[in-house]
């Protein structure tokens, strides 16, 4: 099967957060693309539909939007 995807995926482990208003929630990016990712969150339902993403590691803060939602997954693109 085809994969449809604007950019390719790159599987990581990075320990990150969601940033909104003055609030923060834990979560971890488990997929990359430069257009996206997919964030293993544990409280999905009381993350907002937009946010920054931070990721201390790289030094990142990226505001972006959530597309898709599973029990503990956060799909979101890049604004």
């Amino acid at each position: 099967m085809a994969e449809d995807r604007a950019a390719p995926r790159y599987r990581v482990r990075k320990p990150a957060f969601i940033k909104y208003g003055g609030d923060k929630i834990s979560c971890t990016v488990c997929d990359l693309s430069l257009t996206g990712a997919s964030l293993e969150v544990f409280d999905v339902k009381n993350a907002p539909a937009k946010f920054t993403l931070v990721i201390p590691e790289d030094g990142l803060e990226i505001p972006c939007q959530v597309i898709r939602r599973t029990e503990f997954r956060l799909g979101i693109k890049f604004d």
